[in-house]
């Protein structure tokens, strides 16, 4: 618990960064320069028997929370192995896609409010809710964000608390790329609100809306410096690792990856879709670590400040779709879970992993 609040501590520093209002300066870099060489190296499964876990959020005691996404269950982990079920999350629906029990993301204030907010497809469309954990189960569910388009595909769903102590969502276009243009729209989107939902202070529109122009993005973090990257499905040609800046447009449906249409902001690297196809990303240990789907591999980019450096691949085609990937809080160590029970990974239920990875 302890190694969590000095996270937590340390992460409060940089809240003037992740609201934006000195991302416009240059870094000098984002990890020790004893760091450059680390780089997975052993892997161990922490637990098997899973069918689609989507969502992981650290409690403070070192366990995790993990949604399944068709199922709708929460489970609780410990990093000895034990699962629990914690719950079933109500209103929760399944579009036959990419639809379901998506992300979540344990309140910072977890000791005091025992508060989780979820992120999951209802009958209306996608939605944001508030949920109690009292160490033992589930209850009290409220809707905060509602009025999310959905679709088969397209549904963004991930869910974290930045070092600001605000919630930030990514949506997706819901397979309508134009929605990803329109700032009055919440799909194709980065949002950014206060824990009852409500638009965050500093927000560039006034709104929800924190950048816009996505396509389906799945994975975000902060580095240490407070900085947003952003993991994101391109379409047919380039998947996207992106630096958030507030109010800024990422391009989607006029810029699959690079371009040079004024107004729109680049990636800072970019793959082949057959390469990448990024769910989960997190920072450790001076690099970037992107779960790639279509891929089968774990991507370790390397950064230096407002810079991403050569992408280098791990376990390609080993362990096969890899969805979401977390750091270990306090430890030099990321947890790794796949999806190859879902529709493209053709594998029956009970057929997923969460795995353990140490960078030395």
């Amino acid at each position: 618990m302890k190694s969590y609040r000095n996270t937590l501590v340390a992460a409060a520093a940089t809240t003037a960064l992740t609201a934006g209002l000195l991302l416009t300066q240059t870094g000098t870099g984002s990890a020790a320069t004893s760091a450059a060489d680390s780089a997975p190296s052993d892997i161990k499964t922490v637990s098997s028997g899973w069918s689609i876990p989507w969502g992981l959020s650290w409690l403070p005691d070192g366990s995790a929370l993990i949604t399944e996404r068709d199922a709708f269950d929460v489970y609780k982990l410990t990093q000895s192995g034990t699962r629990t079920k914690v719950g079933t999350v109500p209103n929760v629906v399944t579009t036959g896609g990419e639809g379901g029990l998506l992300g979540i993301a344990v309140s910072p204030n977890w000791n005091s409010d025992h508060a989780v907010y979820l992120m999951h497809t209802a009958s209306d469309g996608n939605r944001i809710a508030r949920m109690t954990y009292d160490g033992s189960s589930l209850s009290g569910y409220k809707a905060l964000v509602t009025g999310i388009k959905k679709n088969k595909y397209h549904n963004g769903g991930r869910l974290k608390f930045g070092p600001d102590g605000y919630l930030y969502a990514t949506t997706g276009e819901a397979q309508t790329p134009e929605l990803a243009q329109d700032k009055n729209s919440l799909n194709g989107k980065i949002l950014r609100m206060t824990t009852d939902g409500k638009p965050a202070p500093g927000n560039p529109f006034g709104t929800l809306v924190y950048s816009y122009g996505h396509r389906n993005p799945q994975g975000i973090t902060w580095d240490p410096q407070g900085r947003l990257w952003e993991a994101e499905f391109g379409n047919s040609k380039y998947d996207e690792l992106n630096l958030i800046e507030p109010g800024k447009n990422y391009g989607w449906p006029t810029c699959e990856g690079n371009c040079s249409t004024s107004g729109m902001t680049n990636p800072k690297r970019q793959w082949p879709v057959g390469d990448a196809s990024p769910s989960g990303v997190t920072y450790a240990d001076g690099a970037m670590y992107m779960a790639a789907l279509r891929g089968e591999r774990l991507w370790r980019i390397p950064v230096d400040g407002t810079s991403a450096g050569t992408p280098k691949a791990y376990y390609t085609s080993s362990y096969g779709r890899l969805r979401t990937v977390e750091t270990v809080p306090g430890k030099n160590t990321l947890w790794l879970s796949t999806t190859n029970a879902d529709n493209n990974g053709g594998e029956p239920d009970g057929a997923d992993k969460v795995f353990q990875v140490e960078l030395k």
